[in-house]
């Protein structure tokens, strides 16, 4: 298989692991370029690298053969169009932006691309896919998160939800996971994954918890299908530079780069 370029949009808490571990090494893979809102942080960054690569716009992140998303989602469009438009391979980290932009498929199908949505901080996606290539009653995720994870959600702000007064677990939303992704935009692109993956933003339930007696982002997914009932939870721990991303996510995005290149891929 011939090597890829990879480029990044957004260099934080997913975008700078990525980047520096690319610069590492990783066999069929090259780093060619990023983008950060703050360019001359980012370019403090890549200047650590052995290979240090320009700075660029985030529609120049579209030269390169992959394009990772892990900007704010309000970028999401400066991101995502040129690369689809340019008949790359794109991975959206804000998968919530992808809900109300499916015409991305559409225009993927024309043009040659192909949108790779990560597992990020999620888990069995790919039962998840299996069960709804048959009929399924219902998925269901509950995700906890200490409340200062919650912090600057649309839902949160609108609502006057004081998170610095909440001391026992409280369930502040619940409601389909298209309605999670736009009153949480930076913390719940795991339910619009899942839902992606399985019945659609519509059908697929989101609770969202603040939980003071956590110290990790912790995700419960239930399953009801014709082939299989499962319940699945996973705690992440999260990350030093953004509460509210954990550390796998980042690690999630090598798993899918690598699968790209690599002669064997395990699972659906």
């Amino acid at each position: 298989m011939r090597e890829l370029t990879v480029s990044i949009g957004g260099m934080g808490a997913i975008g700078w692991p990525v980047a520096r571990a690319l610069d590492g090494g990783i066999a069929g893979l090259r780093l060619v370029a990023v983008s950060a809102n703050n360019r001359a942080g980012a370019e403090a960054k890549v200047a650590t690298l052995k290979t240090p690569v320009p700075v660029g716009s985030l529609a120049d992140m579209a030269e390169a053969d992959v394009v990772v998303e892990c900007a704010p989602a309000a970028v999401f469009d400066e991101v995502a169009w040129p690369a689809i438009e340019a008949g790359r391979i794109f991975l959206p980290l804000s998968c919530g932006a992808m809900l109300s932009r499916m015409e991305l498929i559409d225009r993927a199908a024309e043009t040659g691309a192909q949108i790779v949505v990560p597992t990020g901080a999620l888990l069995g996606l790919d039962a998840v896919r299996g069960a709804a290539q048959g009929p399924v009653t219902s998925i269901t995720l509950s995700t906890r998160k200490p409340p200062g994870g919650l912090a600057g959600a649309p839902h949160v702000e609108k609502n006057k939800i004081d998170l610095a007064a909440i001391h026992e677990p409280t369930c502040v939303f619940q409601g389909s996971a298209r309605e999670a992704a736009a009153g949480f935009p930076a913390n719940i692109n795991v339910g619009a994954a899942l839902s992606l993956a399985g019945i659609g933003a519509d059908r697929t339930t989101v609770e969202i918890w603040a939980d003071p007696t956590v110290d990790r982002n912790t995700h419960t997914v239930t399953v009801e299908a014709e082939a299989a009932r499962f319940t699945m939870t996973i705690e992440n721990v999260p990350s030093p530079e953004n509460p509210r991303t954990g550390r796998l996510t980042p690690l999630s995005v090598l798993a899918t780069l690598r699968g790209l290149v690599e002669p064997m891929r395990v699972g659906t």
